[in-house]
């Protein structure tokens, strides 16, 4: 193990081998080095490797975990109720939401391949102890509220496919084991854990796409709910809901490490480069498959209950039960069917929420603890609280309703504090090198995370406008509280613009020479 090292600043394009925590040990790694560079290799000009099928195939996988987001329970919940309120009018906002969710996410990947750090571990050195420390508990406040929702929905799950024995409680507990189990899996290496992920996502897939069949939607409208835009004032809050739920703070980070587990050259320009080609064909088919999965929640539902008596009254718990008295089952009832696809989400979600905390503690804190270690405390930070949770709304459906619109506050108020740093990071050519973003993406993925911000702002608005009643002390915490938080998203702005613009603007125009200086 290599002496530690003083926490400088400084470029970081060929990685940092003298780091104290890293995301993957060098043993993990997925060897890519060499590997298909027969046919000619990197050129003189830097340019990256010809297309190899193998190569694609070694560097399939990190997508896939980072698409769990996408499928997680409290994605399902927010598909089913746009079918149910909106019909098919909002599958084109579906499309375009998971498109903006691409480029977030790819650009966390090109953060990570590009530099061999995480956005944890690269906001640690960037910024000044209280801000990172800010950072890392906006990070774990974000997290402890997605992972309730996994947590919560794995349980919810077990209790159908259990005929009710199962309280929520005892899923919470057993989706809590199942956990590590699942997560011992990565002492036998990264690729078969990587497969676990992949069966599971194919649960899901094969779930759904039997409930969409046994419901039999309109091919016609689907068609026109993905090619023509349309928004009512009576859909206007499922439409903030889809748009909201698009990027997960604690996914931003995941991704970032994630993409760490394959062994490259980062001396090498074309090899880099090649990298983070490799990751956005895969990343983009990964969520290329959520979307379809997401699509066929929503269709079901649209089809099903849009436009009945019954649209206000489903959520996640009794939407197996409705399902069963629409469209009742053939070989398997469907209830079950809803059970397994909801499992799988769960499963899933909560095992990637579990390395996402890893890779947040880990980077924020340099702290070096065995993997199970912090496995255990990330857990427990969540398993707690949706215990406490499970025991207090065990018999309310409706009282998990309000749980969850509270823990979709929680996770929006948290997106601006992992958004910004990854564009002030990406855009920074000392750390980046050639592979920063130009202007034309910068601009792009700027208006793309105002969108995002003022959307979950109007959430928030909204939310404490109609749901909450807020009293004179009360309400002047929340002012406070609120001024607290804008100030440090303007921090965090200003201070990005500091490290990546006023560089760039004193610098003498140069022609963009090819696309990947976009």
């Amino acid at each position: 193990m290599p002496p530690q090292q003083p926490d400088l600043q400084q470029p970081l394009l060929h990685g940092a081998a003298d780091s104290d925590e890293a995301a993957y040990d060098p043993a993990q790694k997925i060897h890519v080095v060499g590997i298909g560079d027969e046919a000619g290799g990197e050129s003189d000009s830097g340019a990256p490797p010809p297309f190899s099928w193998r190569k694609l195939w070694l560097f399939s996988g990190p997508g896939l975990l980072m698409s769990i987001a996408f499928l997680d329970p409290g994605n399902l919940e927010g598909d089913l109720q746009a079918g149910v309120v909106a019909g098919y009018s909002l599958l084109w906002l579906l499309m375009w939401a998971t498109a903006m969710g691409l480029l977030v996410q790819l650009l966390a990947a090109r953060l990570g391949v590009a530099t061999g750090r995480h956005l944890a571990e690269l906001c640690r050195e960037e910024y000044p102890t209280w801000a990172r420390l800010a950072l890392w508990f906006m990070a774990e406040v974000a997290l402890v509220g997605a992972d309730i929702q996994e947590v919560i929905g794995s349980a919810i799950a077990l209790n159908i496919l259990s005929n009710g024995f199962l309280p929520l409680w005892s899923g919470v507990i057993i989706t809590a084991a199942d956990c590590f189990i699942f997560l011992f899996l990565e002492n036998y290496g990264v690729r078969k854990l990587e497969a676990v992920f992949a069966v599971l996502i194919a649960v899901m897939a094969l779930s759904f796409a039997w409930m969409f069949g046994e419901a039999k939607p309109s091919g016609v409208k689907l068609l026109l709910g993905i090619l023509i835009p349309k928004l009512s004032s009576k859909t206007i809050t499922q439409a903030v809901a889809v748009l909201g739920c698009i990027i997960m703070p604690h996914n931003l980070f995941l991704h970032s490490a994630l993409v760490q587990s394959r062994e490259i050259d980062r001396t090498k320009k074309g090899l880099v480069q090649e990298a983070i080609n490799y990751n956005t064909i895969e990343s983009s088919a990964a969520l290329a498959v959520s979307f379809i999965i997401n699509l066929f929640v929503t269709a079901v539902f649209a089809e099903g209950f849009y436009g009945t008596a019954l649209a206000d009254s489903i959520g996640l718990v009794n939407a197996g039960n409705y399902l069963q008295e629409k469209f009742g089952g053939g070989v398997i009832p469907i209830v079950y069917i809803w059970g397994i696809g909801l499992l799988a989400a769960g499963q899933s979600s909560t095992i990637t929420g579990t390395y996402a905390g890893q890779f947040i503690m880990g980077g924020f804190l340099n702290i070096r603890l065995r993997k199970w270690v912090r496995a255990l405390i990330t857990r427990s930070c969540a398993i707690v609280p949706a215990m406490i949770v499970a025991l207090a709304f065990d018999t309310s459906e409706d009282s998990l309703d309000v749980m969850n619109e509270y823990l979709n506050v929680l996770q929006s108020v948290q997106i601006p504090f992992a958004l910004i740093p990854l564009l002030c990071l990406v855009s920074k050519e000392e750390l980046m090198g050639s592979f920063r973003i130009g202007p034309v993406l910068q601009v792009t993925a700027w208006l793309v995370a105002a969108l995002v911000m003022a959307i979950n702002g109007y959430l928030l608005v909204d939310f404490f406008s109609s749901d909450v009643e807020l009293g004179a002390i009360f309400g002047t915490v929340v002012c406070v509280i609120a001024v607290a938080y804008i100030s440090f998203i303007i921090y965090l702005v200003l201070r990005g613009i500091d490290l990546s613009a006023l560089r760039n603007l004193s610098r003498p125009k140069t022609v963009v020479a090819n696309m990947e200086d976009l």
